[in-house]
């Protein structure tokens, strides 16, 4: 017969031996997630609430911002530094880096290490990080849908001959004039002549959106949350397209859903932060559930877009979008 004292020790051994294996099971439920840019900006909101949609009820989601939009880039590398400190001392089953600045810095890191790793939002080749491609890392690559999207503005605007696509002058916009533009300032798609220009201070968006009128028919406004004031502060993005929206003299479009709506853009074919996010999930969930490897699954690309507008944007320009577009479009007011 088991004495009183047995009995609860061997109960409190039962006790201590299920924490553990609790706290084990945590650490091997846990995915940490590193932005490149900041909770605050939309895109970086967008795509994960298309990771926690898929991934929340399974597994710990952790995040580290690296902050990238907004920090001078002499310190980031420091923050690189601080997200690999965060892997270390969070040991996750998996990583998921968003966007190009993190695999650029972080990359040929964890390409070293055993742990998967899938990134998303990832502009350039991603060859173009790793001395080796290595076998633990995959991922989502984005592509914005700039002829496809001009070709829409076209059939929306059929009198247009000249657009003016806009960029603020960070890593994405510098990947996307190099490979859609092959690092050029214009191109001719089919009878349009399209010119880029990748903008870092707020003087100069301001005077190229002022004396845009004559020169195009139209613009596409790309990214611009890394525009600086002329103290070499970040300026308000929100602010930026505001202010951008109501002193346009030509329709202003967009190439990513959170450049849409009222006191924005008009909107267009464009790409979808929460579809990166899931698209990525997928990949996650292939390689945690059923047991594959990144080497296995190649790189995916969200190249598919969504028709999306503003409806006061269309009436403010005295725009009715083609019969077609609008019965397929989603519309943000």
């Amino acid at each position: 017969m088991i004495s009183k004292k047995l009995f609860y020790l061997s109960i409190l051994i039962a006790l201590m031996l299920s924490l553990h294996v609790g706290n084990v099971f945590c650490t091997e439920k846990t995915i940490l997630v590193i932005e490149s840019y900041h909770a605050e900006y939309p895109w970086d909101a967008s795509y994960k609430s298309g990771l926690e949609e898929a991934l929340v009820k399974k597994y710990k989601l952790v995040y580290f911002e690296m902050d990238t939009k907004r920090l001078p880039k002499d310190q980031h590398q420091k923050m690189a530094d601080q997200a690999w400190e965060k892997y270390l001392s969070e040991k996750p089953v998996l990583v998921i880096i968003g966007d190009d600045a993190g695999l650029k810095m972080l990359g040929p890191k964890f390409a070293e290490t055993s742990t998967p790793v899938v990134y998303l939002g990832i502009n350039n080749n991603p060859r173009n990080y790793f001395s080796l491609l290595p076998t633990n890392i995959t991922g989502v690559l984005e592509r914005p849908l700039l002829k496809r999207s001009i070709a829409d503005i076209q059939k929306i605007l059929p009198d247009t001959k000249s657009v003016l696509v806009l960029f603020d002058s960070d890593i994405t916009a510098q990947i996307t004039k190099k490979e859609v533009f092959e690092d050029k300032d214009s191109q001719n798609i089919k009878d349009i002549k399209i010119e880029i220009k990748l903008i870092g201070d707020l003087q100069t968006w301001q005077n190229t959106i002022l004396s845009s009128k004559g020169k195009y028919d139209a613009c596409v406004i790309g990214l611009y949350q890394s525009v600086k004031d002329v103290d070499g502060k970040p300026v308000n993005a929100e602010d930026l397209i505001t202010w951008t929206s109501n002193n346009t003299p030509i329709p202003p479009f967009a190439f990513w859903d959170f450049a849409i709506g009222g006191n924005k853009t008009i909107g267009g074919l464009v790409l979808h932060g929460k579809e990166m996010g899931v698209l990525a999930s997928g990949l996650v969930l292939k390689i945690l559930e059923q047991g594959k490897t990144p080497k296995e699954l190649f790189p995916i690309t969200n190249d598919q877009g969504i028709l999306l507008f503003s409806k006061s944007q269309l009436t403010k320009w005295g725009i009715k979008l083609p019969e077609n577009m609008a019965s397929t479009a989603g519309f943000v007011d």
